[in-house]
């Protein structure tokens, strides 16, 4: 954000405008900026990926999906919201209300968070530490625990079986993906997002991504994401066929979208947190950014670069949300067993394959 904070200067001194004001505007704005861009996109993107999935489900399983709420039925996903927000919030007599009502927002509000972690270009970093990558995997394993509470505190059978599935399959899930996130730290020297993409830059596009070296830890990070996420085949917390919607069987109205919401964000933010590891985050696949060939003028060419990195991260983690929407379009869901012996029998050692063959070619090299 520095060199944002850079430009708004300049814009002062170009227009004449007091420092005093434009200090106090930034002291305001600065620290409400990153959060109001990162709701209002959570926001839009959540609509988008509902009407995406609806309709690459109907094109795979030949129907036509939503065709009557707006032209092409664009409209139908935010009159679904509307219905929600209008239902009414009921609260079982048997359950605990306090964690009942306390369950939605612990699954929702980490989600926020872990977006300010990624990197969406070299400046939109809203949260950067040296330990981000870490700090990103900590976050998002919270809303396992809202999945439990909301189990727990529903007093219902099916809800308290569907959250344990949750938090079975989330540990058997953590293990691979930590170790896998180990050889990435082993390629790039570093815990930092950031500097996780900037390792990936190299002489040859393309060529310095980590998905090369790593592109066993690239399949095994993608499959644990599908896990944690609770989609098909791993969606035995919400098997419909079983459990009437496992955790969130007794939630309806707002309560419910939380949950719904915090899915749908996280399929995103996973997949631009595994396209940050293995696809070089915001860094174009050219070797170049388009802007800088484009644009004469310095001052705009330097602003619009950073508007295409954020379009080539976008790009890269709609393609892998495509591709977790194939997956529930052809694969049937697991039995238990075959989900918890799947983590520990095949990813586990083969994330200590991956890792021994990562620390093998970054001795060679």
């Amino acid at each position: 954000m520095d060199y944002l904070y850079s430009l708004y200067i300049e814009f002062l001194n170009k227009f004449n405008l007091p420092f005093h004001l434009g200090d106090f505007i930034a002291m305001v704005s600065f620290p409400l900026l990153p959060f109001c861009i990162v709701a209002a996109a959570l926001i839009v993107i959540v609509i988008f990926l509902v009407l995406m999935e609806r309709k690459v489900l109907a094109f795979f399983t030949q129907r036509k999906g939503p065709n009557r709420v707006g032209p092409w039925g664009l409209f139908q996903t935010i009159s679904d919201a509307i219905k929600l927000l209008c239902k009414e919030n009921i609260t079982p007599t048997g359950a605990e209300k306090f964690m009942f009502n306390l369950a939605p927002l612990l699954a929702f509000v980490p989600v926020m968070v872990v977006w300010g972690l990624i990197p969406f270009s070299s400046e939109f970093d809203f949260m950067s530490y040296s330990v981000s990558a870490l700090l990103f995997v900590t976050i998002a394993s919270i809303p396992i625990l809202g999945i439990l509470l909301a189990g727990y505190a529903s007093n219902n059978k099916y809800s308290l079986i569907g959250s344990v599935r949750a938090v079975a399959q989330a540990i058997s899930y953590e293990l691979p993906l930590i170790f896998v996130l180990l050889s990435v730290v082993v390629l790039s020297s570093s815990l930092n997002l950031k500097q996780i993409v900037l390792a990936q830059i190299s002489a040859y596009p393309i060529c310095g991504w980590f998905i090369f070296p790593a592109f066993l830890g690239f399949l095994i990070v993608f499959i644990c994401s599908i896990a944690e996420l609770n989609r098909c085949p791993f969606d035995l917390p919400e098997a419909e066929s079983e459990l009437v919607s496992g955790y969130n069987t007794e939630y309806s109205g707002m309560k419910f979208a939380f949950f719904f919401l915090a899915e749908y964000a996280m399929m995103f933010i996973m997949c631009a947190f595994i396209a940050t590891l293995f696809l070089g985050g915001f860094l174009s696949p050219f070797g170049f950014y388009l802007s800088e060939k484009l644009i004469s003028n310095e001052f705009w060419s330097n602003v619009f670069v950073y508007f295409e990195q954020v379009f080539w991260i976008f790009l890269k983690t709609f393609f892998l949300i495509y591709c977790m929407m194939l997956v529930r379009a052809t694969l049937p869901r697991l039995k238990t067993h075959q989900l918890t012996g799947f983590a520990w029998k095949v990813l586990l050692p083969l994330s200590f394959l991956n890792l021994l063959i990562v620390c093998l070619i970054k001795g060679v090299a």
